[in-house]
């Protein structure tokens, strides 16, 4: 999608001269070929880079300069050996999720046979573009009992260095310490629910939260998550905040996200040409300051098994709440400035 200048009504003065502002807007999606469950990670060349579900041999990454324009690359995210060892694991790689520990970057993924027989795998590499190689698994449900042991979200609190796993969907999401090098569990690591119902408590997924994603703003960490059907209109975005990675992450009203309680900040419209917004990728700040989040979305006009990247901006209340311009996925947007 092409992006077009577009002149605001703002003017800016330099003596007898008033020059209008332009401001550079975007359409959704940003890429239009199904793209789900996006990571998005900066590369050390000027790049984004983005890896998404269905994984396959023939995955290749994608690329962008401002998360609007992006572009196909014939880069191969893992070394052949790497797919063969997953393959053998799992039939269904999901959600891979991207970041730099130590120098190194890794990878994570989810390796998929059922709810009670899936794990997440840890890859490695010097690069940003890889290819990654296959070092472990981290978690696996045969051995935690944890269903749907998938959707990996690892986030280094900066103020102990700690590095933590944030996985799941329909048995919670759950939290657990890595080691520093993010490559293995912490020793005497501990698995704590902090998020959703499990889904035996709620069979139709309306408090059945996945795909989290952690973000730090002004002394909060802000847990995203997607909740109800990811194939239809029910699925939304919301979220809720801790002052702390090990603390209760609650709603706007106080309630906490372990007994299902969320506040939702994306969701469908009858009106809108988008319907089911969820699991978020990463959030990047502009120079400006503002935060975009990418995220992925079905379309009405396609078929409902396609779902494609998005990007938009949060905006933030004064008492530090993210929400979305009219709560619900943007057809075009003002594009941000990286």
């Amino acid at each position: 999608m092409k992006p077009r200048a577009t002149i605001l009504a703002a003017t800016v003065l330099f003596g007898a001269l008033t020059l209008p502002l332009f401001a550079e807007t975007y359409t959704n999606p940003v890429w239009s070929r199904n793209w789900p469950d996006p990571t998005v990670w900066r590369g050390t060349d000027g790049f984004f880079y983005s890896l998404a579900t269905p994984g396959t041999r023939r995955s290749k990454l994608i690329r962008s300069r401002d998360l609007v324009k992006w572009e196909q690359t014939e880069i191969s995210p893992f070394t052949p050996e790497t797919w063969e060892t997953l393959y053998r694991h799992g039939q269904k790689l999901w959600a891979p999720d991207a970041i730099k520990i130590l120098n190194r970057y890794l990878l994570y993924i989810t390796v998929y046979n059922s709810d009670r027989d899936s794990s997440i795998a840890v890859l490695k590499s010097d690069t940003p573009t890889g290819p990654y190689a296959f070092h472990g698994f981290i978690t696996r449900s045969k051995e935690t009992g944890i269903k749907d042991t998938i959707d990996p979200e690892v986030v280094i609190d900066p103020l102990d260095r700690r590095v933590w796993l944030f996985f799941g969907s329909i048995g919670r999401i759950h939290r657990v310490q890595l080691s520093v090098d993010g490559l293995s569990l912490a020793p005497n690591a501990k698995y704590v629910p902090v998020a959703g119902l499990d889904v035996s408590q709620n069979p139709n997924r309306s408090n059945v939260f996945e795909g989290c994603y952690l973000y730090r703003r002004g002394g909060y960490w802000y847990l995203f998550a997607s909740g109800g059907n990811f194939g239809n209109h029910t699925y939304r975005i919301v979220v809720g905040r801790s002052k702390s990675l090990t603390g209760t992450f609650t709603d706007k009203s106080g309630k906490p996200m372990t007994e299902g309680f969320a506040t939702t900040v994306l969701s469908s419209s009858d009106a809108a040409p988008f319907y089911g917004p969820g699991h978020n990728g990463e959030i990047f700040s502009d120079k400006l300051g503002r935060t975009f989040m990418l995220y992925h979305c079905h379309a009405k006009s396609a078929p409902p098994q396609l779902r494609f990247l998005m990007l938009q901006e949060i905006k933030w209340d004064s008492n530090g709440w993210p929400y979305f311009q009219d709560g619900q996925p943007a057809a075009s947007a003002e594009k941000g400035r990286f």
